[in-house]
């Protein structure tokens, strides 16, 4: 079915055309036709699906010929990296529509988006907590809004921001249109939505979680201390094309990347202690082509769309199966294909069993022709987690003594006698007056 059979603005339709796409995915045809009678959707939808644009253009057909000047329409998302995404998806939509909208989240200043309240632009895109922070001010009204978006609500839920989503909820007015998009249906977003949803239509609710049909999977069995190293062959081989390669913490994303950096690979990294300028920034210069490998922890495992993606890997097995099908579903987006790779070590076994019984199938194993699985690593790749916090104490305990010899200094000297003021020194001990100087004479001479 072309996107012309589903009722959408010739101007929405130009848009899509010059994007190059020529018919809805799955998901797009059958969740805009219900978004465009305004009922409430209830859709599981996996990442890279199209599911963006499944809620977008009903939203700006609906806002196209509304006054400008109130807000209308609100997205809440995980994410920054996603919420930055979906705003530009709705520019690249909305181009030749007078719909406006703006990206609302943390770890950039307030002041660009009070004034997008203020404006009242008429669509928002949000993470729940810089959206709270918000709602403390005046401004911060949504009394006009129309339609409510809760795109990847089961990311949310395990992000913790349940209690967030419900503290939003009292600023919003009940009567509106709200579509519910998850991946999955646990028991919680199940009754979140029946709370939320008036008699929704219901998309792909029984879909079983799985990979997109594009994705090429496969396992490299591989001690832990050599993942980095086959991880630099498949590189240098260039078996490994622009690949965003997933780690399990902060640390190891920081290690990784500093091991890439040393071996001239040209690498960004993205994680929750990096600032919002420079999460934009190694996105951009990924995407770009600046680096070949954007290292990353699961915060942007449904937060980045990088078309003709062509590896993802799993330098760590993901704990929950969940986290796996959201990682590989970087790549092979919009129907397209691409490869993903999982690292696996011995410790690792039990959660790859686990990803396997979720995605149905046992997946193939893969071993590197010319590889040294035997080899001593170069290098230890990461500081076991004992030491680096026993490293941790002992740079504080020295710390503590520094200062506290630095206060029992202050205090001595603070405790000394004030010294008098220096008297002019002289020779064999005798004043000016006693070498005939002009000083004043001694008391009690004539």
């Amino acid at each position: 079915m072309p996107f012309n059979k589903l009722q959408l603005h010739p101007t929405l339709i130009k848009g899509i055309k010059e994007l190059g796409y020529t018919r809805p995915t799955p998901i797009q045809e059958q969740a805009i036709p219900p978004g465009l009678e305004g009922r409430d959707v209830l859709a599981c939808a996996m990442t890279g699906s199209g599911k963006t644009a499944a809620f977008l253009l009903p939203i700006i057909q609906r806002l196209m010929d509304k006054p400008r000047g109130t807000t209308r329409a609100l997205i809440l998302t995980p994410t920054r990296e996603l919420a930055a995404q979906i705003h530009q998806a709705l520019e690249e939509l909305a181009v030749h529509t007078p719909v406006t909208g703006a990206a609302v989240f943390g770890g950039v200043g307030m002041g660009p988006q009070e004034h997008a309240f203020r404006s009242g632009v008429d669509i928002i895109i949000a993470t729940p907590g810089r959206l709270l922070d918000h709602f403390k001010q005046p401004y911060a009204k949504l009394s006009g809004l129309e339609v409510l978006v809760l795109d990847e609500a089961d990311r949310m839920l395990d992000m913790g921001f349940l209690p967030d989503i419900r503290r939003v909820l009292k600023h919003l007015p009940t009567q509106r249109q709200t579509l519910f998009f998850s991946a999955t249906m646990p028991d919680a977003i199940a009754k979140l939505s029946g709370e939320m949803l008036k008699q929704p239509a219901l998309i792909n609710q029984e879909r079983k979680s799985a990979p997109a049909v594009g994705i090429t999977q496969a396992i490299y069995p591989v001690q832990e201390a050599l993942k980095a190293e086959l991880f630099l062959e498949l590189l240098k081989r260039d078996e490994i094309g622009n690949v965003i390669v997933f780690t399990r913490t902060k640390h190891r994303a920081n290690r990784l990347a500093d091991f890439l950096e040393k071996h001239r690979i040209p690498n960004a990294k993205i994680h929750g202690n990096r600032s919002q300028p420079q999460r934009t920034e190694a996105l951009a210069g990924f995407k770009s082509g600046k680096f070949r490998v954007l290292v990353a922890t699961d915060i942007v495992a449904r937060g980045i769309d990088v078309e003709a993606l062509e590896h993802v890997v799993n330098f760590d097995v993901p704990h929950v199966p969940e986290d796996y099908i959201h990682r590989v579903g970087r790549t092979a987006r919009a129907e397209a294909t691409g490869d993903a790779y999982t690292f696996v070590s011995p410790e690792e076994e039990a959660d790859l069993r686990a990803i396997e019984r979720a995605v149905g199938k046992k997946l193939p194993r893969v071993t590197v022709s010319g590889f040294d699985y035997a080899r001593k690593p170069a290098e230890r790749f990461e500081v076991p987690l004992a030491e680096r916090i026993a490293e941790i104490r002992a740079r504080k305990a020295e710390e503590r003594a520094r200062a506290k010899a630095k206060a029992e200094r202050k205090a001595q000297q603070a405790q000394a006698p004030a010294a008098g003021p220096r008297r002019p020194s002289s020779e064999g001990g005798r004043s000016r007056n006693d070498r005939g100087g002009r000083g004043r004479p001694a008391r009690g001479t004539a």
